[in-house]
């Protein structure tokens, strides 16, 4: 199946525009690159724990977390204060809605509010002017999304990603990263997920907060993924196999040793399906096969299982919002 997608390394794109924050101050890059443990030149994807590296190095020389792409400089430690600030909620909503009032405080601009709406939960967020780049909506989405995944103790499943901007040179790096529907020149910028996932209780204590704050933002970096429970067995029997031999609902049952209700039931408790399962797995593998690889796409389409092309491009615009050969060919040109 390729190389390990649960530990994909963060693209060039987001690694230079980082550094675009220095480069507009007239400083140089050389010195925080090599504090972080990277060369003058990145010319290939980063690991999560340089970039993160990166990251707090850049904080520290310009005295703002969020890359000086908010309205006021958000002061090093503040993420930090954020985590405190929600760890005591009762559930993901109430930690929502405490988190969007702190950034506010401290960023001043944008400003997200939280609505819930057709089983949907969607995070708008505003500008006092104009649009944003995508680097730092993406940035305030992976701040935001990925607190909340730890607190939860689960990814929590996005469904559409809408930016303000224009579409950037890079927008597979994009789609790619966030794993649903990334849409651009659109009239707001918001984020959405199953308002179900509102109701989750913090799963996390203050000794787990102080590990996991001795490994941000890296660990925020590659988002929450399923390291524990049933839905992480489930993902690693199928990765073990092609996608083309997956078994049945029933037939994973019984290889897991378990009433085919219950294996249902315990899923749906840890927020997921099978066959959400099936899907994220075969998003994951087949974007990296489309930037990675010469497989054509009917190739991929039959190597993931679909008995036709047609089901594979309808999935996979369902998932990024663009066909397989624009995905393909929007990568290659980055």
């Amino acid at each position: 199946m390729g190389p390990d997608i649960e530990r994909r390394r963060v693209s060039v794109c987001f690694v230079e525009e980082a550094l675009d924050c220095l480069r507009r101050r007239g400083m140089s890059t050389d010195p925080l690159l090599a504090k972080a443990g990277l060369p003058p030149v990145v010319d290939k994807p980063v690991s999560a724990e340089h970039y993160g590296a990166l990251w707090l190095a850049i904080a520290d020389a310009i005295g703002d977390e969020y890359f000086g792409l908010g309205g006021r400089p958000m002061r090093p430690g503040s993420f930090t204060v954020l985590c405190h600030s929600i760890l005591h909620t009762s559930n993901v909503e109430q930690a929502l809605r405490r988190a969007l009032r702190f950034l506010a405080v401290v960023l001043d601009d944008p400003q997200g509010h939280l609505t819930v709406e057709d089983g949907l939960a969607k995070i708008v967020l505003t500008d006092a002017g104009d649009p944003r780049s995508a680097f730092a909506y993406r940035t305030f989405w992976l701040i935001l999304h990925g607190i909340i995944c730890w607190l939860a103790g689960r990814r929590i499943l996005l469904r559409l990603v809408d930016f303000r901007c224009e579409e950037p040179k890079h927008s597979a790096d994009y789609r790619l990263f966030f794993g649903a529907p990334v849409r651009f020149g659109q009239p707001v910028s918001r984020l959405a997920f199953d308002a179900a996932f509102l109701k989750l209780a913090p799963a996390r204590s203050e000794a787990a907060l102080r590990q996991f704050l001795r490994g941000a933002p890296a660990n925020i970096l590659v988002r929450y993924r399923y390291d524990a429970g049933l839905i992480a067995a489930v993902r690693d029997r199928l990765r073990k196999v092609p996608p083309a031999s997956w078994p049945g609902f029933e037939e994973l049952a019984q290889q897991m040793r378990l009433p085919a209700s219950t294996l249902r039931h315990r899923l749906r408790q840890e927020g997921q399906t099978y066959a959400a399962i099936k899907d994220d797995i075969r998003r994951d593998i087949a974007t990296d096969w489309l930037m990675h690889s010469a497989r054509s796409v009917g190739a991929i389409a039959s190597d993931l299982g679909y008995a036709e092309p047609s089901a594979f491009h309808r999935a996979f615009r369902k998932w990024t919002c663009t066909s397989p050969g624009a995905f393909r060919r929007n990568a290659e040109g980055d």
